[in-house]
């Protein structure tokens, strides 16, 4: 590969999606380096002042403050937006960095945004106390129902924001259902895509306008780094996002960057391997607890749709103990699983939703997005999924299940 190509899109978009995770957006230096370089700089200097005034002025390519650009921050939004197929991207700090911009750089008082009701829980404090408090009204909708967008429409109507699948409770949207309303309406779709990523599902393949991810997941997929992202066209993320982003400054740093690059490289195998493995996981646990919430399995509701619009159905999933009691108690007697609020990782992690990630949630909001006190939700890694097996087994034991 030459110094350029993988930043020449009339030649990655050929590429095959494991090829692009691996190679897209990288540009080398004269130094010809096999890895992406890591530039850890604040600023950059210019040969003369008129090469200064021409770069702010967007006359001249390159670079002038790391706030705006940065060449390893730089690869990673090419990689990303190749394997989106998106035209662009702009990375952000976090996740919630990513959805926080991907809606306020759009929304003004006076505007009305539409969400999915089954969301993560600082998603549903956008939704239900951010925006309300900038004068953006918001209705909250049961998001597996494509006429639920419909009703909820209003003249002053700009934004669809939603997850699938979303967190914790695997609820599917029918994506080319709800961009289709969406698109007929003038309204922008925002969709979280960070359970499956691009490697299981592509959103703008079925319609969507905006794509945001917690890179944090399973794009780094080892828990080192946070990161976020925002894919669009080139005219939404630089006309509408990039001046939200340049002015408050969510900026993700290179060296988070560098980290989140080195993940994508497996993202392909690791993803792909999780899946499996949490399907296999999956069905042990539909014989010992009331309710498995996984969309790989036929026993979920909705898992005709996601198998027709995921290539997988991911790494993560929910089920359901009686009550908080039993399902503190089974965290507890776990020996191999890690128990973490984090999702996306290469190990296994579960943890309580409604003491953890949507404690800030209103009970009865939790309650009427499915948010039980005797959920858990588990993330699948890489271990032989036979001892995660024999450690639910003991934990199911532990608490008469």
């Amino acid at each position: 590969m030459k110094r350029h190509t993988g930043q020449d899109r009339s030649i990655t978009d050929r590429w095959r999606p494991a090829t692009r995770a691996v190679r897209g957006g990288t540009a080398r230096s004269e130094w010809g380096e096999t890895s992406e370089a890591l530039f850890l700089t604040s600023g950059y200097c210019y040969d003369k002042a008129g090469d200064a005034a021409a770069r702010f002025a967007g006359e001249q390519a390159g670079m002038t403050y790391s706030r705006l650009q940065n060449p390893t921050v730089e690869m990673l939004e090419g990689r990303i937006a190749l394997m989106e197929g998106a035209e662009a991207c702009r990375t952000t700090a976090t996740g919630m960095a990513a959805m926080t911009a991907a809606l306020l750089c759009q929304l003004q008082a006076g505007d009305h945004l539409v969400g999915g009701r089954a969301a993560f829980g600082s998603c549903r404090w956008l939704t239900d106390t951010l925006l309300p408090k900038f004068g953006i009204a918001t209705t909250v909708v049961d998001a597996r129902d494509p006429q639920a967008f419909v009703d909820a429409c209003r003249p002053e109507t700009k934004v669809f924001f939603f997850e699938t699948p979303a967190n914790p409770t695997m609820d599917i949207v029918d994506l080319k259902a709800v961009c289709g309303i969406a698109r007929d309406r003038g309204i922008v779709t925002v969709v979280d895509n960070a359970f499956a990523t691009p490697a299981l599902q592509r959103p703008m393949e079925w319609g969507a306008d905006v794509v945001a991810y917690s890179a944090t997941k399973m794009m780094d997929g080892q828990g080192r780094v946070l990161a976020g992202a925002v894919c669009g066209t080139s005219a939404f993320i630089d006309n509408t996002l990039l001046p939200f982003t340049r002015n408050t400054g969510p900026t993700l740093s290179p060296f988070n960057a560098w980290v989140v690059l080195k993940g994508l490289e497996t993202l392909d195998l690791r993803i792909k391997r999780q899946s499996e493995q949490a399907v296999t996981v999956g069905r042990f646990l539909e014989g010992r607890v009331p309710r498995v919430l996984h969309p790989g399995l036929a026993s979920h509701p909705q898992h005709n749709l996601a198998m027709s619009q995921m290539d997988a159905a991911g790494a993560i999933f929910a089920f359901e103990v009686e009550g908080r009691t039993q399902a503190h108690g089974l965290l507890d007697a776990l020996e191999l699983i890690d128990i973490s609020n984090n999702i996306g990782d290469s190990r296994s992690l579960m943890t309580h939703p409604a003491s953890t990630t949507h404690a800030s949630v209103a009970e009865d909001k939790r309650l009427e997005m499915g948010v039980t006190e005797g959920l858990l939700r588990l993330n699948v890694g890489l271990e032989d999924p036979a001892d995660l097996i024999d450690d639910l087994d003991r934990a199911l034991t532990a608490v008469g299940l």
